[in-house]
């Protein structure tokens, strides 16, 4: 009779632990994201506006009655995400390294504890954060800034780039530089206004401001060699009771992912329609040959990255404990969304490259091979994004869709050392005496490349000049 008494217990337990999700009403999934972070937009802009979190939450076995209730939050930084999550009103953030530590510190000040599950977008490099000064500023290098006011979000993946900067420049920040802190929503009309002479600052603000006219661009991530990232984090209990949940929300974040590498003018203008920046900036950041890779690997870098936004953030003060970055950094549901979404995880962590450019020359329909010489043009009310193999063929192209009437949007090139893209009318350029035109971020690079190779350091229009000058 104990026998029959105890097999009964247990048949009761287990079907009461198969039924505890599903008996319940509602699974809350709810979302904070951060929509004008443009490299957030595979976990959050593009899933939501498409509806694909619905299409792999789970509706079977222990979730088979579950009512879902999906929550979207959208804030302009991470630190506001984190409070809400501190505080029971979100289940997932989507941040950048440095307020992603902080939200893995802040949770276990709160006897409670988040986990870091995936990687979204970022550069090993760096790319992403960088430094701007306003337009009309003659600066045009970090070495120039020595004895200046720099402003920058405090505690931000920017604020980490410019202590490196600073450090690698040799200098003191408590002497040497004046850093105060400033939103961006605030830097933007102070570099308008000359009111700060520097401005350090996440994505996408050293390209959007740049593009808007009003700021100059002097320093890239990828020149400190650090790298950046955004990712997305989740509350550990909530992983632990709905791990299912945890692995849909990834495997929505692939499709998006796997979206926007096809179509990537569609998705640049999708979060321009919703956010406000310029599909122009998103192209620049996540079309073939970006500033960043979209990438959801837990690659050596980006765990690096994590240790050393804790690191910096204890300097700082503005955190006063560490964090063990072994269990703060999980990639078990990242692998089984991979898995489930039929790709290989291993190959993908030991893939480093930007998205490719598979295309041919707009003008001589030759396969485009080098892609440090590409260059790409915009054309207003085209869809697709013109594709060149040099920078010479781009300006030969320009002189002809202007007799044609045609509106260019955009020119991009790519930087002929770091090959980042580049805004075109922003870079510099050599022409060497062969007539190959080589584009650079910064005017010391391109006097630096003239003098090895020989050639003529030219702006933009001077470029554009020059080439269509030789070929007349």
């Amino acid at each position: 009779m104990l026998r029959k008494s105890l097999i009964s217990a247990l048949l009761v337990a287990a079907s009461s632990a198969v039924s505890a999700v599903h008996a319940a009403e509602t699974v809350r999934v709810a979302i904070g994201t951060q929509d004008t972070t443009i490299n957030t937009a595979t976990a959050g802009l593009i899933v939501r506006e498409l509806k694909l979190l619905d299409k792999y939450l789970p509706k079977d076995g222990k979730y088979k009655d579950v009512t879902y209730d999906i929550q979207w939050k959208n804030f302009t930084s991470g630190a506001p995400i984190t409070n809400e999550q501190i505080a029971g009103k979100l289940d997932f953030g989507i941040m950048a390294d440095f307020p992603g530590s902080l939200n893995g510190v802040a949770h276990e000040k709160a006897g409670r504890k988040s986990l870091f599950v995936t990687v979204l977008s970022g550069s090993v490099k760096g790319s992403g954060n960088g430094i701007v000064v306003p337009a009309i500023s003659q600066v045009q290098s970090i070495a120039e800034l020595k004895g200046k006011t720099i402003s920058v979000p405090f505690a931000s993946t920017s604020h980490g780039l410019l202590l490196r900067a600073i450090k690698a420049q040799g200098w003191d920040p408590e002497k040497d530089v004046k850093i105060i802190t400033q939103a961006p929503e605030v830097a933007g009309p102070a570099l308008q206004s000359n009111q700060i002479e520097a401005h350090a600052d996440f994505v996408p603000f050293a390209e959007l401001f740049p593009w808007r006219g009003f700021a100059r661009k002097i320093y890239d991530g990828s020149q400190a060699n650090g790298p950046t990232f955004h990712g997305a984090l989740v509350d550990a209990a909530y992983a632990e009771k709905y791990p299912e949940v945890v692995v849909a929300f990834l495997q929505a974040a692939i499709e998006a992912d796997r979206l926007f590498a096809e179509e990537p003018e569609k998705y640049s203008e999708l979060i321009a329609e919703k956010t406000g920046i310029e599909a122009e900036v998103n192209y620049l950041f996540h079309g073939p040959l970006g500033l960043q890779t979209r990438d959801l690997t837990w690659k050596p870098e980006f765990k690096q990255a994590v240790a050393t936004s804790i690191e910096t953030l204890l300097l700082l003060k503005r955190a006063d404990q560490g964090l063990n970055v072994e269990t703060f950094v999980v990639d078990r549901f990242v692998k089984e969304a991979f898995q489930k979404s039929g790709l290989d995880y291993e190959a993908a962590i030991k893939n480093y490259e930007q998205l490719p450019l598979k295309a041919k020359d707009a003008v001589t329909g030759e396969e485009i091979t080098d892609p440090k010489r590409v260059a790409q043009i915009w054309v207003k009310d085209e869809p697709l994004v013109r594709h060149y193999a040099s920078a010479e063929n781009a300006f030969k192209a320009l002189k002809t869709l202007e007799a044609e009437g045609k509106t260019v949007r955009v020119v991009y090139a790519q930087d002929r050392n770091s090959g980042i893209k580049l805004l075109g009318n922003q870079a510099w350029f050599v022409r060497t005496d062969a007539g190959e035109v080589s584009a650079f971020l910064l005017k010391e690079q391109a006097e630096a490349w003239a003098k090895e190779k020989g050639g003529k350091v030219l702006d933009f229009p001077g470029a554009r000049t020059a080439v269509l000058a030789a070929s007349n």
